[in-house]
């Protein structure tokens, strides 16, 4: 049955200022600090229905009353996700919970980016002006390796060699490790997380030069990313998920530091949790796609172009889009 609220209008009612005053440090400890409790989350949930009510009684047009139903409208978006069927819930991480942590720490995660950009274009010059950089880093027999490939006229013959399905499950296993090490190492303020995704970036810049060196540069890109994209798009986003646990403890904000430590974790599991599916089908790629490139380049083509409008959708567009659907207004006092 509809809950009928009335109100006594011969009480006096408040000034919409002084009713923000008086419920405003509830309605954030909500938003910043949602309860996981089922109860906690429902009696949160029945008083927002009650001040929304008297927001639009007394206030329709105030920005108070947006701000309200849009915190009720979240609370309910949680009870009723924690309502529904495990399988659902699966649904509901991909179509909400992940796109949405990735907003919320969406400076983060550019800031992870243009690292990547910056130690990339680092790495590319320092090798341009030194060929000994690209041994160092990837062996002098792969280079030679390498070297003998390109001579043969298939300049990324590496890729078509081994079992494809051992090399698949070993990438896949190796990436997901360095991915989690790049996050758990968060908890030493970040520092070795950045160490770490500097080296990934330079690592790939050198690479890179070493095939525009010697004529191979747009090739290296419809080839090696063909499982790249989403590969290194995991690792950006992996990084990001240790500076989030790091930031989490060092700047904790208006809230308490553990509290602030507890939402990073959290956070960072989120992010970390999504890019597992993601490293296994940049692995999958690169053991079965990409050696196609000599025999079925259209396919290995397509595989690239469609991984770079999946990273710009689901990354990028999707997460500002859904949160400007879901953001909640700024409580604005009246002076």
């Amino acid at each position: 049955m509809q809950k009928i609220v009335f109100y006594n209008l011969k009480e006096p009612v408040l000034r919409e200022a002084l009713f923000i005053k008086k419920n405003k440090d509830r309605w954030l400890k909500i938003q910043q600090q949602p309860s996981s409790d089922p109860d906690e989350m429902a009696a949160d949930f029945t008083q927002l229905v009650d001040d929304l009510a008297y927001a639009k009684t007394f206030y329709p047009s105030g920005k108070v009353t947006g701000f309200i139903n849009s915190q009720t409208s979240r609370i309910f978006l949680d009870i009723y996700k924690n309502r529904r069927e495990e399988s659902n819930r699966l649904i509901t991480f991909w179509k909400y919970d992940l796109p949405l942590t990735i907003r919320k720490h969406h400076r983060v995660v550019l800031f992870s980016f243009l690292f990547f950009v910056l130690f990339f274009i680092i790495g590319f010059f320092v090798s341009q002006q030194d060929d000994s950089v690209a041994s160092s880093f990837f062996g002098e027999r792969y280079v030679e390796e390498t070297k003998e490939n390109i001579k043969n006229d298939n300049p990324f013959g590496i890729y078509e060699t081994g079992n494809s399905l051992l090399n698949w499950l070993g990438i896949m296993i190796n990436n997901i490790k360095v991915g989690l090490i790049m996050f758990t190492s968060g908890l030493f303020c970040g520092i070795p997380t950045i160490y770490k995704h500097c080296e990934t970036s330079a690592m790939v810049g050198i690479f890179d030069q070493f095939f525009a060196e010697r004529g191979f540069g747009i090739d290296f890109w419809l080839v090696v990313f063909v499982h790249g994209t989403l590969e290194i798009t995991a690792l950006i986003l992996s990084t990001a998920a240790g500076l989030i646990l790091g930031k989490s403890f060092l700047f904790p904000g208006t809230i308490k530091r553990l509290d602030a430590f507890k939402q990073g974790a959290k956070d960072g599991v989120k992010i970390m949790i999504g890019m597992l599916p993601v490293f296994a089908l940049a692995a999958f790629f690169e053991g079965f796609i990409t050696r196609l490139y000599n025999d079925i380049s259209v396919l290995t083509t397509l595989v690239f172009a469609l991984s770079v409008l999946f990273v710009i959708w689901y990354f990028i567009i999707y997460p500002i889009r859904l949160g400007k659907k879901m953001s909640l207004p700024q409580i604005e006092e009246e002076a």
